[in-house]
């Protein structure tokens, strides 16, 4: 490639680098996979050394995020840099050479720089561009596995990385039962919930610290080693990366252990990093424009696997959007048989030039994700459909600062009613055991159930319903028990139910409380007194206030609320009665017996005005724990700071 064309090819690849990166640092969504993105950036990065030219705006210039929330921006005393990366094992041996390293996980969240004074947590700010962070204290004493105290009293700054562990993020993508609603990965999940401006809805994502580098530490001689530096830390009570002494001959070896532990790991990651353990001889080495000399990234060599497409598959949602999912042959990667990957968007498939036969090469992201690599022959794109794969309504493309999404406009479509009800019947909502997707699609293709308050009439149609497949006798009897059961319903469980966009579990929980369970206060709310209330913003009160304003929304709700009864014993609805528990903050450990999981005790402590955290502090007024004599680490804090630890028949008691 000439000089020319190499300048015109990288004029091209940064304002598409570029816009991926905003998409998925600034917005937490993606325009192309990770691969992809990659690739791109490495043949960007080779066209700048071969031209000897950097042209303005390079991604390869720039780290992290741009700041752009409402967080208060700080700089940081020195740059937060990104490091330079191989996928190249004996690039590592030779960048090491006759050094010792240390080898640790490349942890997959977002960079914070904590400081500590005189032993207390005083600060603590993202690594946003690099220069400048956003202030998050108080988001960051809410992190799981983060000591507020620790025992050395100097000036003390170290960095590590905020992540969600993947049980964590299955555990609350299981809670949402819109699949359009739920995260994409732990790491955009993180990084929210790091952001956040409420640091209640940080507490509830259980995000962790696991610190990577030392700043600085007043008085303590660390011999001139990384390794002793990590050591110090562990022994002021963080968790580090986990990391492992490596020789130029032996870092090879030290990657593929850490490549098989890889698939299994619990944490998140996209790579190792490698370390010189010689602080002096690091530092001697200075850094250049975007990287530090002392270090390195290894980049996992996805394993990728060449398949056939045979098929596009366009699902539907309740929300109206319809996301493309790639057939193909099935393949083994990294150990289990894929043979479906999400495209995310119609952006993706016009990217990849996605036609029916391409020759395409997929991988698992993070080892974890199955995603198309690239396409070998791109012989599409294929017709996006003009139509609903559900109700043959005409589609419609919308543009989403500059992603393209397929959206079925009408109101009726089948798949809306069923994902709707689908939500409306969900654990978090009226939790009506027994009608899975399948069931309400029987039940509504029967013509027995067209809005969420003929669920309520099912005893009519017995007859017919038993002789349904897969119901029967039984069957109807637990359905119709169930339905009647979930009639008495608390306020925040009917608002969660309706399936107003934005308004999830805790959101829905917030307004109930806010409005004292007031019904009719909840149903005619205006958009100054929802912002007014901790936790919701402009956009969630102004889609609040549509939904209860549209006229088809108000007719399906009184039909439900027709059918329905307030339960009692959700405060609010004893009379006025004040709410035992307000001002009382829990915190939850241990085994239950007298309810049957945690979720359930924390339902009845909000219920009643109270607050339940993630973990022991200042602020705990009981930590309920059945075993009292027990040596957890949330035993033993409560202990260190004073806070009463009481079973569930103790708490039962208060009541």
């Amino acid at each position: 490639m000439n000089h020319e064309k190499s300048l015109n090819r990288m004029k091209e690849l940064i304002p598409i680098l570029e816009d991926a990166a905003k998409a998925y640092y600034d917005e937490n969504r993606e325009l192309m996979p990770n691969f992809e993105y990659d690739r791109l950036y490495d043949e960007l990065s080779t066209l700048e050394k071969e031209t000897g030219v950097t042209l303005a705006g390079s991604p390869t210039t720039r780290v992290g995020y741009s700041v752009s929330t409402e967080l208060i921006k700080e700089s940081h005393p020195s740059p937060l840099l990104s490091l330079d990366k191989t996928k190249s094992t004996a690039e590592l041996a030779s960048w090491l050479s006759d050094q010792k390293g240390l080898l640790s996980w490349k942890l997959d969240g977002l960079t914070v720089a904590l400081t500590y004074n005189d032993g207390e947590l005083v600060k603590a700010v993202t690594r946003g561009d690099g220069t400048v962070g956003e202030v998050i204290t108080s988001n960051a004493r809410t992190f799981q596995n983060i000591p507020l105290r620790i025992a050395h009293k100097g000036t003390l700054l170290l960095r590590g990385e905020a992540v969600i562990r993947y049980s964590d993020f299955e555990k609350i993508n299981d809670e949402i039962e819109d699949a359009d609603a739920k995260y994409k990965n732990p790491r955009n999940l993180a990084s929210g919930s790091v952001r956040q401006l409420n640091s209640e809805i940080t507490a509830r994502r259980h995000v962790r610290f696991y610190a990577f580098s030392l700043a600085s530490a007043d008085g303590i001689d660390f011999h001139n080693s990384r390794a002793a530096q990590m050591d110090f830390l562990e022994t002021q009570g963080f968790q580090t990366a986990e990391y492992f002494i490596v020789s130029g001959d032996t870092v090879e070896d030290e990657v593929h252990r850490f490549a098989e532990r890889a698939v299994k790991s619990d944490l998140p990651s996209d790579g190792l990093v490698l370390t010189y353990d010689d602080i002096a001889y690091g530092e001697s080495l200075g850094r250049t424009a975007k990287f530090p000399r002392d270090a390195i990234a290894f980049k996992w060599a996805d394993e990728v696997s060449e398949t056939i497409l045979r098929e596009i598959e366009w699902s539907a949602s309740r929300t109206g959007l319809i996301n493309p999912i790639a057939i193909f042959d099935p393949v083994e990667i990294e150990g289990s048989t894929v043979s479906r990957a999400s495209v995310h968007n119609v952006s993706i498939v016009e990217e990849l030039r996605l036609g029916i036969g391409d020759r395409i090469t997929v991988y698992k992201a993070n080892m974890i994700i199955p995603q198309i690599a690239e396409n070998l022959t791109m012989s599409g794109p294929d017709k996006i459909p003009d139509t609903c794969p559900v109700c043959g309504s005409e589609t419609e493309i919308r543009d989403n600062t500059g992603v393209r999404t397929l959206y079925c406009p009408n109101p009726d479509c089948a798949a809306k009613r069923i994902k709707s009800l689908s939500h409306f019947v969900s654990r978090n909502a009226l939790n009506i055991e027994g009608l899975s997707e399948s069931s309400l699609e029987k039940l509504v293709s029967s013509g027995f159930i067209r809005e969420a308050a003929d669920l309520f009439g099912l005893e009519r149609y017995k007859d017919r319903i038993v002789q349904l497949e897969g119901f029967g006798e039984r069957s109807y009897e637990n359905l119709i028990a169930a339905v009647n059961k979930a009639r008495t319903v608390t306020k925040a469980r009917l608002l969660y139910s309706l399936g107003v966009p934005t308004i999830g579990v805790a959101n829905a929980k917030i307004i109930a409380k806010s409005f004292r369970y007031d019904w009719e206060r909840i149903e005619h709310a205006t958009e100054i007194e929802l912002v007014m209330i901790d936790g919701i913003g402009d956009i969630m009160a102004e889609s609040f206030v549509n939904w209860f304003a549209d006229l088809k929304n108000k007719t399906r709700l009184d039909a439900i609320l027709a059918q329905i009864t307030w339960d009692p014993t959700e405060s609010g609805n004893r009379d006025g009665a004040a709410e035992p528990l307000n001002g009382l903050t829990f915190v939850i450990t241990g085994t239950l017996e007298a309810y049957p999981n945690r979720d359930a005790l924390k339902e009845r402590i909000e219920d009643l005005g109270g607050k339940v955290t993630g973990s022991v502090s200042e602020k705990t007024s009981y930590l309920i724990n059945n075993d009292a004599t027990s040596g957890s680490s949330k035993n033993k804090k409560a202990k260190d700071l004073g806070v009463k630890i009481i079973t569930e028949a103790e708490f039962n008691q208060m009541l």
